[in-house]
């Protein structure tokens, strides 16, 4: 069933239909009406829950910085019916609760300080060489078919065992990792239930991975110490990191740092398969030796058709105001990021692809004290994937009609269920 957005103030024009599968293949006329007749609208979600949208991009901006709205469910005014419905099933009844995307300073302070420091373009950079072996690998694995799934073959493994690899996950267990997240994905926009056996899992193992590595850690770290480790080693020395904050953490770092580069890789080859101009003058810059427009390219890409189409939730702890529209203490509040990047009055022609674009201050990966920490690895896994396509398999085509492509019905994040693509086989 279609639930229909908030019934509109008497002699205002009707809402577009949200959150149908017609919308989730194309939202971006819906999210151009909303930012111009109602740019923080009320609507009621498919899961029950009546939440605010924010559309316009100044708004979007500071709606984000705002430290009157809290990350923590515990501020939201739910009634019954919506009771655990606006965060990642199942991670309530897992105790993984106390994660960045939930909670506000000074923990989230605490938190984020222990885990940045795997993230610092450093650490990044050292990092390079794995995900290009890794990029090189799956393609090696269907190189010589002519043809792929780069959702399932390509854009969804590479995150996953990259994390694997960052948080020090043993190789022999990633391949339980991707089913994990696999069945999280699959599952998104249909039953919660499967979602929350898979995190119900995922959990039992970490708990179980952060004892064996407790148990097992040296007296001095290595300099490539692996983050698990990392945040035992934090622990034990005083930071008072909880088992379930180390667990929570690294369960959120594995699920955000996998889903948002899936939708990255897959939304962006197929945005240059589908701009061919662009395309061209991508492989033409490569096969030069210049990768200035891959670095302006990926971020292109991510504000055109990003991965992450609202930023997570946000709760009311006061009235305020936002764009003009009161909000009551307790309502939630959800931001519009694929809105958001393409509003005119912050963007030349934003419904344009180029590749170039300078002036490109996005919100794909949000902004404030919640900005996405994982955002430099992501770049590099994005930058690294869509150079490795275009260069090894040049031709790399759409092997259906675009109108046959369906998107995964979610609310937070926007991909593609599968990209099938054709190419001359490499011998």
């Amino acid at each position: 069933m279609t639930l229909q957005p908030h019934p509109p103030t008497p002699g205002t024009p009707t809402p577009p239909d949200l959150f149908t599968w017609e919308f989730a293949t194309d939202p971006y006329p819906a999210y151009a009406w909303l930012r111009e007749h109602a740019p923080v609208h009320r609507t009621r979600l498919p899961s029950g829950v009546e939440a605010w949208l924010v559309t316009r991009y100044a708004d979007a901006k500071q709606t984000l910085a705002d430290n009157r709205l809290s990350k923590n469910p515990a501020h939201h005014d739910e009634p019954a019916h919506a009771k655990g419905k606006t965060g990642i099933p199942g991670e309530r009844k897992a105790e993984l609760m106390t994660h960045l995307l939930n909670i506000d300073p000074p923990d989230h302070t605490r938190l984020r300080r222990l885990v940045s420091k795997a993230f610092t373009p450093r650490r990044v950079a050292e990092f390079a060489p794995r995900v290009q072996e890794l990029t090189d690998q799956l393609i090696d694995r269907f190189a010589a078919e002519g043809s792929a799934d780069l959702i399932h073959e390509f854009a969804f493994p590479l995150p996953i065992y990259a994390i694997c690899d960052l948080l020090g996950v043993p190789r022999e267990d990633q391949d339980d990792f991707r089913d994990w997240a696999g069945m999280m994905i699959r599952h998104q926009g249909g039953p919660r239930g499967g979602v929350a056996r898979s995190v119900k899992k995922m959990r039992g193992y970490l708990a179980d991975l952060i004892h064996r590595k407790r148990e097992a850690l040296p007296a001095t770290p290595d300099p490539g110490e692996d983050l698990i480790s990392g945040l035992i080693r934090a622990s034990d020395h005083g930071e008072h990191l909880t088992e379930n904050e180390a667990a929570a953490m690294a369960f959120i770092l594995l699920f955000a740092g996998f889903e948002t580069t899936v939708n990255l890789i897959g939304n962006g080859t197929y945005a240059l398969l589908t701009h061919p101009e662009q395309r061209t003058r991508l492989q033409s810059s490569l096969n030069a030796g210049d990768t200035a427009l891959l670095e302006t390219g990926v971020e292109e890409l991510l504000r055109y058709d990003g991965p992450v189409e609202l930023a997570t939730w946000r709760f009311a702890t006061e009235p305020l105001t936002i764009g003009g529209q009161d909000i009551a203490a307790g309502d939630p509040v959800l931001v519009v990021l694929a809105a958001a990047d393409r509003d005119p009055e912050r963007f030349a022609d934003p419904d344009v692809l180029d590749l170039g674009r300078r002036d490109n201050q996005h919100l794909g990966y949000g902004h404030g004290i919640h900005y996405c920490l994982g955002a430099p690895l992501a770049r590099l896994e994005g930058q690294t994937a869509l150079a490795t396509l275009l260069t090894r398999l040049p031709d790399l085509q759409l092997a259906v009609d675009p109108a046959e492509l369906r998107w995964r019905g979610g609310l937070i994040m926007r991909g593609l269920r599968t990209l099938p693509v054709e190419f001359t086989p490499l011998g």
